[in-house]
Protein backbone atom coordinates (compact mmCIF):
# COMPACT_ATOMS: atom_id res chain seq x y z
CA UNK A 1 0.00 0.00 0.00
CA UNK A 2 3.14 2.57 -0.79
CA UNK A 3 2.06 5.66 -1.82
CA UNK A 4 3.11 9.34 -1.26
CA UNK A 5 1.78 9.33 1.92
CA UNK A 6 3.41 6.21 3.28
CA UNK A 7 6.54 7.59 2.09
CA UNK A 8 5.78 11.60 3.81
CA UNK A 9 5.05 9.65 7.12
CA UNK A 10 7.55 6.81 6.36
CA UNK A 11 4.84 4.30 7.23
CA UNK A 12 3.22 1.45 6.59
CA UNK A 13 -0.31 1.92 5.84
CA UNK A 14 -2.20 4.99 4.65
CA UNK A 15 -4.41 5.40 7.63
CA UNK A 16 -3.97 8.47 10.24
CA UNK A 17 -5.77 8.39 13.41
CA UNK A 18 -7.18 11.51 14.48
CA UNK A 19 -5.41 14.18 16.87
CA UNK A 20 -8.52 14.22 18.90
CA UNK A 21 -9.18 16.48 21.87
CA UNK A 22 -9.96 13.80 25.26
CA UNK A 23 -9.55 10.91 22.91
CA UNK A 24 -5.88 10.49 21.55
CA UNK A 25 -3.25 10.26 24.11
CA UNK A 26 -0.15 8.44 24.04
CA UNK A 27 -1.18 5.36 24.30
CA UNK A 28 -3.58 5.61 21.36
CA UNK A 29 -1.09 7.11 19.27
CA UNK A 30 1.53 4.25 19.90
CA UNK A 31 -0.52 1.45 19.56
CA UNK A 32 -1.84 3.02 15.93
CA UNK A 33 1.89 3.97 15.06
CA UNK A 34 2.73 0.66 15.85
CA UNK A 35 -0.03 -1.06 14.14
CA UNK A 36 1.13 0.36 10.83
CA UNK A 37 -0.65 3.90 10.36
CA UNK A 38 0.27 7.49 12.07
CA UNK A 39 -1.14 8.02 15.31
CA UNK A 40 -1.57 11.85 16.31
CA UNK A 41 -1.52 12.87 19.93
CA UNK A 42 -3.81 15.55 20.70
CA UNK A 43 -2.66 18.76 21.75
CA UNK A 44 -5.44 20.67 21.83
CA UNK A 45 -6.56 19.07 25.12
CA UNK A 46 -3.60 18.76 26.82
CA UNK A 47 -1.77 21.68 28.88
CA UNK A 48 2.13 22.33 27.79
CA UNK A 49 3.13 20.15 30.05
CA UNK A 50 0.97 17.76 30.02
CA UNK A 51 1.29 17.63 25.83
CA UNK A 52 5.29 17.33 26.57
CA UNK A 53 4.71 13.94 28.98
CA UNK A 54 2.58 12.88 26.13
CA UNK A 55 4.95 12.91 23.72
CA UNK A 56 7.96 11.39 26.15
CA UNK A 57 5.27 8.49 27.05
CA UNK A 58 4.95 7.99 22.87
CA UNK A 59 8.45 8.09 22.35
CA UNK A 60 9.60 5.18 24.94
CA UNK A 61 6.10 3.31 23.52
CA UNK A 62 6.90 3.25 19.72
CA UNK A 63 9.63 3.37 17.64
CA UNK A 64 7.63 4.11 14.46
CA UNK A 65 6.35 7.56 12.94
CA UNK A 66 3.65 9.43 15.56
CA UNK A 67 2.19 13.20 15.30
CA UNK A 68 0.95 15.90 16.92
CA UNK A 69 -2.58 17.62 16.26
CA UNK A 70 -2.32 21.39 17.01
CA UNK A 71 -6.05 23.31 17.04
CA UNK A 72 -4.85 26.85 16.47
CA UNK A 73 -7.89 28.45 18.52
CA UNK A 74 -6.36 27.17 21.37
CA UNK A 75 -4.21 28.76 23.80
CA UNK A 76 -0.38 28.54 24.93
CA UNK A 77 0.07 28.07 21.15
CA UNK A 78 4.26 29.09 21.42
CA UNK A 79 4.20 27.20 24.18
CA UNK A 80 3.18 24.11 22.74
CA UNK A 81 5.26 24.49 19.55
CA UNK A 82 8.49 24.79 20.95
CA UNK A 83 7.67 22.12 23.00
CA UNK A 84 7.49 20.18 19.59
CA UNK A 85 10.39 21.18 18.48
CA UNK A 86 12.25 20.33 21.15
CA UNK A 87 10.79 16.53 21.56
CA UNK A 88 11.64 16.34 18.46
CA UNK A 89 8.04 15.68 17.27
CA UNK A 90 8.64 14.72 13.32
CA UNK A 91 5.07 15.35 12.22
CA UNK A 92 2.42 17.84 12.65
CA UNK A 93 -1.05 18.30 11.91
CA UNK A 94 -2.38 22.10 12.26
CA UNK A 95 -6.16 23.05 12.40
CA UNK A 96 -9.13 25.76 13.11
CA UNK A 97 -6.58 28.86 11.86
CA UNK A 98 -4.36 30.39 9.52
CA UNK A 99 -2.24 27.54 8.41
CA UNK A 100 0.64 30.54 7.58
CA UNK A 101 1.39 31.13 11.01
CA UNK A 102 3.91 28.13 12.46
CA UNK A 103 4.50 26.33 9.02
CA UNK A 104 7.50 27.87 8.11
CA UNK A 105 8.82 27.74 10.90
CA UNK A 106 8.40 24.25 11.94
CA UNK A 107 9.56 22.88 8.30
CA UNK A 108 12.73 25.06 9.00
CA UNK A 109 13.74 22.46 11.09
CA UNK A 110 12.50 19.22 9.56
CA UNK A 111 9.13 19.15 10.43
CA UNK A 112 6.41 17.61 7.92
CA UNK A 113 3.67 20.05 8.47
CA UNK A 114 -0.03 19.19 7.49
CA UNK A 115 -2.85 21.24 7.96
CA UNK A 116 -6.64 20.28 8.11
CA UNK A 117 -9.39 22.35 6.12
CA UNK A 118 -13.16 21.93 5.03
CA UNK A 119 -13.26 23.54 1.46
CA UNK A 120 -11.49 24.18 -1.31
CA UNK A 121 -10.38 27.39 -0.78
CA UNK A 122 -8.60 26.99 2.76
CA UNK A 123 -6.85 23.69 0.88
CA UNK A 124 -5.10 26.34 -1.60
CA UNK A 125 -4.09 28.77 1.00
CA UNK A 126 -2.67 25.77 2.79
CA UNK A 127 -1.06 24.97 -0.33
CA UNK A 128 -0.09 28.14 -0.51
CA UNK A 129 1.61 28.11 2.68
CA UNK A 130 3.91 25.79 2.04
CA UNK A 131 2.11 22.50 4.20
CA UNK A 132 3.47 18.92 2.72
CA UNK A 133 -0.10 17.88 2.73
CA UNK A 134 -4.17 18.61 3.84
CA UNK A 135 -6.78 16.96 5.22
CA UNK A 136 -9.94 17.65 3.79
CA UNK A 137 -12.45 16.91 5.97
CA UNK A 138 -16.67 16.79 5.46
CA UNK A 139 -19.70 17.40 7.10
CA UNK A 140 -19.79 14.01 8.72
CA UNK A 141 -16.59 14.37 10.77
CA UNK A 142 -16.94 14.58 14.48
CA UNK A 143 -15.82 17.42 16.40
CA UNK A 144 -15.18 21.06 15.22
CA UNK A 145 -16.09 21.07 11.95
CA UNK A 146 -16.37 23.56 8.73
CA UNK A 147 -19.54 26.12 8.49
CA UNK A 148 -19.95 25.30 4.55
CA UNK A 149 -21.24 21.97 5.39
CA UNK A 150 -20.15 19.86 2.29
CA UNK A 151 -20.07 16.09 2.46
CA UNK A 152 -16.11 14.10 2.08
CA UNK A 153 -17.21 12.37 -0.77
CA UNK A 154 -18.37 15.93 -2.39
CA UNK A 155 -15.46 17.93 -0.72
CA UNK A 156 -12.47 14.94 -1.94
CA UNK A 157 -12.48 15.26 -5.93
CA UNK A 158 -13.32 19.06 -5.08
CA UNK A 159 -9.97 19.48 -3.41
CA UNK A 160 -8.13 16.63 -5.58
CA UNK A 161 -8.87 18.87 -8.68
CA UNK A 162 -7.27 22.22 -7.56
CA UNK A 163 -4.21 20.96 -5.23
CA UNK A 164 -1.10 19.43 -6.65
CA UNK A 165 0.25 18.15 -3.14
CA UNK A 166 -1.12 14.78 -0.92
CA UNK A 167 -4.46 14.51 -0.07
CA UNK A 168 -6.03 13.17 3.24
CA UNK A 169 -9.53 12.51 3.40
CA UNK A 170 -11.41 12.50 6.54
CA UNK A 171 -15.07 12.45 7.83
CA UNK A 172 -17.05 9.39 7.83
CA UNK A 173 -14.85 6.78 7.31
CA UNK A 174 -14.61 3.99 9.92
CA UNK A 175 -13.89 0.74 8.04
CA UNK A 176 -12.04 -0.36 4.97
CA UNK A 177 -14.72 0.29 2.35
CA UNK A 178 -14.84 3.62 3.14
CA UNK A 179 -11.11 3.84 2.81
CA UNK A 180 -11.15 2.75 -0.93
CA UNK A 181 -13.94 4.80 -1.61
CA UNK A 182 -11.99 7.86 -0.22
CA UNK A 183 -8.90 7.05 -2.86
CA UNK A 184 -10.62 6.00 -5.11
CA UNK A 185 -11.95 9.67 -5.28
CA UNK A 186 -8.77 10.81 -5.20
CA UNK A 187 -7.79 10.84 -1.68
CA UNK A 188 -3.43 9.52 -1.04
CA UNK A 189 -4.94 8.35 2.66
CA UNK A 190 -7.89 8.76 5.31
CA UNK A 191 -7.92 10.39 8.91
CA UNK A 192 -10.06 8.19 10.96
CA UNK A 193 -11.74 9.70 14.17
CA UNK A 194 -14.79 7.98 15.53
CA UNK A 195 -13.78 4.82 14.84
CA UNK A 196 -10.46 4.70 17.12
CA UNK A 197 -12.98 6.72 19.97
CA UNK A 198 -13.95 3.59 20.51
CA UNK A 199 -10.92 1.66 20.62
CA UNK A 200 -9.18 0.16 23.95
CA UNK A 201 -6.56 2.88 24.02
CA UNK A 202 -8.62 5.65 23.22
CA UNK A 203 -8.27 8.02 26.60
CA UNK A 204 -12.47 8.38 26.44
CA UNK A 205 -14.69 7.44 29.26
CA UNK A 206 -15.95 4.20 29.25
CA UNK A 207 -19.47 5.57 29.63
CA UNK A 208 -18.88 8.21 26.12
CA UNK A 209 -17.45 4.63 24.02
CA UNK A 210 -20.28 2.81 25.10
CA UNK A 211 -22.91 5.60 23.86
CA UNK A 212 -20.91 5.82 20.78
CA UNK A 213 -21.03 1.88 20.12
CA UNK A 214 -25.02 2.45 20.92
CA UNK A 215 -25.42 5.61 18.43
CA UNK A 216 -27.69 4.79 15.38
CA UNK A 217 -27.94 6.71 12.37
CA UNK A 218 -28.67 10.36 12.89
CA UNK A 219 -28.14 10.74 16.55
CA UNK A 220 -25.74 13.21 15.72
CA UNK A 221 -26.31 17.05 14.81
CA UNK A 222 -23.73 19.80 13.63
CA UNK A 223 -24.57 23.01 15.73
CA UNK A 224 -23.11 25.97 17.51
CA UNK A 225 -22.01 27.47 14.39
CA UNK A 226 -22.25 31.06 16.15
CA UNK A 227 -19.51 29.89 18.54
CA UNK A 228 -17.37 26.75 16.71
CA UNK A 229 -19.83 24.16 14.66
CA UNK A 230 -19.41 20.95 16.55
CA UNK A 231 -21.10 17.87 15.47
CA UNK A 232 -22.07 16.03 18.56
CA UNK A 233 -24.59 13.31 19.95
CA UNK A 234 -28.07 14.10 21.20
CA UNK A 235 -28.18 13.92 25.11
CA UNK A 236 -29.67 16.63 27.81
CA UNK A 237 -26.79 19.54 27.15
CA UNK A 238 -28.07 19.31 23.03
CA UNK A 239 -31.59 19.41 23.93
CA UNK A 240 -31.27 22.53 26.02
CA UNK A 241 -28.99 24.00 22.72
CA UNK A 242 -31.55 23.78 20.52
CA UNK A 243 -34.49 25.26 23.31
CA UNK A 244 -32.15 27.89 23.39
CA UNK A 245 -32.00 28.35 19.73
CA UNK A 246 -36.01 28.66 19.46
CA UNK A 247 -35.33 32.19 21.80
CA UNK A 248 -33.15 33.66 19.05
CA UNK A 249 -30.29 33.69 20.84
CA UNK A 250 -26.92 35.90 20.82
CA UNK A 251 -23.59 34.66 20.64
CA UNK A 252 -22.97 35.59 24.07
CA UNK A 253 -26.13 33.70 25.07
CA UNK A 254 -24.78 30.38 23.45
CA UNK A 255 -21.57 31.08 24.81
CA UNK A 256 -22.66 31.23 28.50
CA UNK A 257 -24.78 27.69 27.91
CA UNK A 258 -21.42 26.12 26.49
CA UNK A 259 -19.29 27.40 29.66
CA UNK A 260 -15.72 25.59 30.04
CA UNK A 261 -14.75 22.53 30.02
CA UNK A 262 -18.08 20.69 28.79
CA UNK A 263 -16.17 18.32 26.08
CA UNK A 264 -13.62 17.61 28.91
CA UNK A 265 -17.21 16.89 31.00
CA UNK A 266 -18.33 14.04 28.88
CA UNK A 267 -15.71 12.82 26.77
CA UNK A 268 -13.00 12.32 29.31
CA UNK A 269 -14.95 12.04 33.07
CA UNK A 270 -18.34 10.38 31.59
CA UNK A 271 -21.38 13.03 32.32
CA UNK A 272 -23.54 11.91 29.13
CA UNK A 273 -26.29 14.48 30.55
CA UNK A 274 -24.44 17.31 31.02
CA UNK A 275 -21.28 17.22 28.84
CA UNK A 276 -20.36 17.35 25.13
CA UNK A 277 -20.24 13.99 23.29
CA UNK A 278 -18.30 14.80 19.75
CA UNK A 279 -18.70 12.15 17.58
CA UNK A 280 -18.86 11.45 13.30
CA UNK A 281 -22.05 10.79 12.12
CA UNK A 282 -20.02 7.08 11.01
CA UNK A 283 -20.85 6.10 14.64
CA UNK A 284 -24.46 4.76 13.49
CA UNK A 285 -21.71 1.98 11.78
CA UNK A 286 -19.57 1.63 14.82
CA UNK A 287 -20.56 -1.28 16.97
CA UNK A 288 -18.11 -2.33 19.60
CA UNK A 289 -14.70 -1.23 21.19
CA UNK A 290 -11.55 -3.20 19.52
CA UNK A 291 -8.10 -3.01 20.14
CA UNK A 292 -6.46 0.24 17.69
CA UNK A 293 -4.52 -2.51 16.32
CA UNK A 294 -7.27 -4.90 15.24
CA UNK A 295 -9.24 -1.57 14.00
CA UNK A 296 -6.02 -0.93 11.60
CA UNK A 297 -5.55 -4.34 10.19
CA UNK A 298 -9.47 -4.75 10.03
CA UNK A 299 -9.49 -1.68 7.70
CA UNK A 300 -6.44 -2.84 5.87
CA UNK A 301 -8.31 -6.17 5.05
CA UNK A 302 -11.29 -4.98 4.45
CA UNK A 303 -10.24 -2.26 1.48
CA UNK A 304 -7.87 -5.11 -0.23
CA UNK A 305 -11.42 -7.36 0.00
CA UNK A 306 -13.18 -4.97 -1.42
CA UNK A 307 -10.99 -3.44 -3.90
CA UNK A 308 -10.45 -7.03 -5.57
CA UNK A 309 -14.84 -7.10 -5.41
CA UNK A 310 -14.74 -4.23 -7.49
CA UNK A 311 -12.39 -5.29 -10.46
CA UNK A 312 -15.62 -8.00 -11.17
CA UNK A 313 -18.21 -5.06 -11.60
Amino acid sequence: MQNKITQLFNVTYPIIQAGMIWNSGWRLASAVSNAGGLGLLGAGSMYPDVLREHIVKCKKATNKPFGVNVPMLYPNLEEIIQIIIEEGVKIVFTSAGNPKAYTQQLKDRGITVVHVVSSVKFALKAQEAGVDAVVAEGFEAGGHNGREETTTFTLIPMVKEKIDIPLIAAGGIANGKGMLAAMVLGADAVQVGSRFVASEESSAHRNFKKMVVEAKEGDTLLTLKELAPVRMLKNKFFEEVMELYTKNPTKEQLQELLGRARAKRGMFEGDLDDGELEIGQIAGLIHDIKPAAQIVEEMVSEFETAKISIQDL
